[in-house]
């Protein structure tokens, strides 16, 4: 753990340094980031200057879950930019065989080589939100509010990254420039809204399919101290564990049935 911990460090360190050296470049990639979670918040405050309140969720308690969503969120996406591109750059171009001639995890090199530091401000902008959100709606945070907030946080980001893993594990079986990870990824914006406003298909596949709602929805409606679906925010971590163990398995898989290219 602690080796891991320290190559980490190094990983980010020197991608940061790389990154730094054309600043300009970085900071209006930030600014491109929040310029799309800003009109993210637009369609919310559109939404509701049109009705007076969504499936008994009030303007702030929707932006409080918007808001909250946006934290996971942004620290998946900031690790989550190899795999994005995994099938063409480490399968198709042959860089996996890279990753297996060092003495570390191949998982963890493909997460970590490159990082998306621009999707940081999704997780500072969430926090503010939740913040404002908090005052409007008179809710007082204890310190076991807080660790169980930091907790559902973490839970969210380990089923984002493990849903993404299992995605990209495909693409050692079948080799596709594009893969499955694109479209799935469009649904992500399906967790930042009441999962009672979806039908029963939708609500059962964002629950145990694509568990986006254990990531956002069950976490905030704890926070939120509201009663519907009390019995689920528990297993949040349960979730996050087995999909993070499926996860570990389907890669190792398809670690095993990977061929390199020749190159």
């Amino acid at each position: 753990m602690k080796r891991h911990l320290i190559l980490f460090i190094n990983y980010f360190a020197q991608y940061a340094k790389v990154r730094m050296a054309y600043k300009a470049d970085f900071f209006i990639a930030i600014g491109t980031s929040f310029t799309a979670t800003l009109l993210g918040f637009g369609f919310v405050l559109v939404l509701f200057s049109k009705i007076p309140s969504l499936k008994g969720w009030s303007f702030y308690e929707l932006l409080f879950l918007y808001g909250f969503s946006l934290i996971p969120l942004g620290l998946f996406n900031v690790l989550s930019l190899n795999l994005y591109q995994f099938g063409e750059t480490y399968i198709i171009q042959g860089k996996f065989d890279r990753i297996l001639l060092r003495p570390i995890h191949s998982m963890f090199q493909v997460l970590f080589e490159a990082f998306r530091l621009e999707s940081s401000q999704e997780s500072v902008t969430g926090l503010l939100v939740i913040g404002y959100c908090s005052h409007k709606l008179h809710l007082e945070w204890h310190a076991a509010d807080v660790a169980l907030g930091i907790v559902m946080v973490i839970c969210g980001a380990v089923i984002y990254v493990s849903i993404f893993l299992l995605l990209t594990s495909v693409s050692f079986f079948f080799e596709d420039k594009v893969g499955v990870v694109p479209p799935v990824y469009n649904m992500l914006a399906f967790g930042r809204y009441p999962l009672s406003i979806y039908n029963g298909f939708l609500q059962f596949l964002l629950s145990w399919i694509i568990p986006f709602a254990f990531a956002s929805f069950y976490p905030t409606v704890r926070l939120l101290r509201r009663n519907e679906y009390a019995q689920f925010y528990c297993l949040v971590p349960v979730v996050a564990a087995v999909f993070f163990g499926f996860a570990l398995v389907m890669w190792h898989a398809g670690e095993r049935n990977y061929s390199s290219t020749g190159t």
